[in-house]
């Protein structure tokens, strides 16, 4: 995606797009454990395409970005750790 189509969305398209982008970079490096990634670049386009929608929600004044990925992390270990 580019910057500038970045740029046209809302704040929450924004952080669900950085969502997915982190779910389908996890996706990636899972293919590239078990040998089945065909096209090793797209690791390296996809961390760049955070880095870009990191970006965009830094410039806009964005607190915390970081941290509440972390928490939303941290809050589903935490129901993983209850169910088990």
């Amino acid at each position: 995606m580019k910057i500038a189509d970045l740029r046209e969305l809302k704040s929450d398209e924004i952080q669900a797009e950085l969502e997915r982008l982190r779910r389908h970079l996890f996706d990636l490096r899972s293919q590239a454990v078990t040998e089945k990634l065909e096209d090793s670049s797209q690791l390296r386009k996809t961390k760049q395409d955070i880095a870009r929608v990191l970006t965009i929600l830094r410039e806009r004044g964005e607190k915390n970005v970081e941290q509440q990925h972390y928490h939303l992390e941290s809050a589903g270990k935490a129901k993983a750790k209850v169910k088990a």
